[in-house]
């Protein structure tokens, strides 16, 4: 299979594919004929053979999932949940579900690619400004200075090597995190992933509250969906184990099934189960209590997914500044190296 086929969709464009295959369900046209129009308007885009491929199933089939199935490019989530649609005939139902889920999974995952490019990028900068101080700035001050018939007296000397040893000393390191930013961020995309996400929580805990919060975002909205399209609860909870990636989060959705087994209600398995804190787990019990468990997991997803959110970007405010501080730290030192000789020699003179 070549490159190109190995391409997975992004979550913004398959928000928008499943916006528009509702919107022709809730329009009353043919599915077959929808997904034609579909792949007929979209014909210069990377994906527009996924699109093409998606439309002849469909015409050849009459299901979206058997269509959809056999092309590992769509996400075996959303695959499984279009067949859950189309055997329950609340595929229009899930679609909208679906494009509300991938919208937000599109909204989280740009802000942490913006956590994590933009300190890099600073980074990099930090790196290229100090290598040019040591590699030409301090050269050409010393060139100019035997030029002038001045010698550099021995506390001179000793500044200048002190600020090119901080200079080198603080580029290897900036170097050396750069590229453990990036192994990270490859082997997050590999089968390492859970080992990776177990090594960052223990250095850093501030992930460990992210992914807590990322975890709640997607198990309720999961549910949620699945509530609301009028499955059973064990057969949603059961669904949302099999989709959830992270393996700590799927093993606290088994726990709920587990404990509604044993006998306890709806809230309960999930208070035990460690997912929310107290606070939702009261508002699910209200939810339970009134039968509006949907709604209520649709608002805590909601509203864990504003907390990640703002998470992030609070990581960023810090970052940032932390970065520049560094930048302005390393190129002064630099610079007073170069400048205090200078003075010192200039005063003799």
């Amino acid at each position: 299979m070549s490159e190109k086929q190995n391409q997975k969709i992004s979550a913004a464009e398959l928000s928008i594919f499943c916006g528009q295959v509702a919107l022709i369900l809730e329009a009353g046209l043919p599915l077959y004929d929808g997904m034609e129009t579909l792949a007929g308007a979209d014909t210069n885009s990377e994906n527009a053979e996924m699109f093409r491929k998606a439309s002849e199933g469909v015409t050849a089939t009459g299901s979206l999932y058997d269509a959809l199935k056999d092309d590992d490019r769509w996400p075996e989530y959303m695959v499984e949940m279009v067949g859950i649609g189309e055997r329950s005939g609340h595929l229009e139902t899930i679609m909208r579900g679906l494009e509300t889920y991938y919208a937000r999974e599109d909204r989280i995952r740009s802000s942490v690619v913006s956590a994590v490019t933009y300190p890099i990028l600073l980074a990099v900068l930090l790196v290229v400004i100090v290598l040019i101080l040591l590699w030409r700035v301090l050269p050409v001050f010393r060139r100019v200075l035997e030029g002038m018939g001045v010698g550099l007296n021995e506390s001179g000397s000793t500044l200048i090597h002190l600020g090119e040893v901080i200079g080198w000393v603080v580029m290897v390191l900036v170097v050396l995190l750069v590229i453990a930013a990036l192994a990270i961020v490859i082997l997050m995309k590999t089968k390492y992933r859970d080992k990776v996400m177990g090594f960052l929580q223990r250095i850093f805990p501030p992930i460990v509250r992210l992914n807590q919060k990322l975890t709640a975002s997607r198990v309720s909205g999961v549910l949620s969906m699945m509530l609301s399209s009028g499955f059973p609860t064990d057969e949603a909870l059961e669904m949302t184990e099999r989709v959830i990636s992270d393996p700590s989060a799927a093993e606290k959705v088994k726990s709920i099934r587990t404990g509604l087994e044993e006998g306890k209600s709806f809230a309960d398995a999930i208070e035990d189960a460690d997912i929310f804190n107290e606070l939702h787990v009261r508002m699910i019990k209200m939810g339970s209590a009134t039968g509006r468990e949907d709604q209520v997991l649709g608002k805590l997803s909601n509203l864990y997914e504003g907390e990640v959110e703002e998470d992030i970007t609070r990581l960023i405010s810090i970052i940032e500044p932390t970065l520049v501080a560094l930048l302005s730290v390393v190129i002064g030192a630099v610079l007073l190296a170069v400048i205090l000789p200078m003075a010192g020699i200039l005063s003799s003179l």
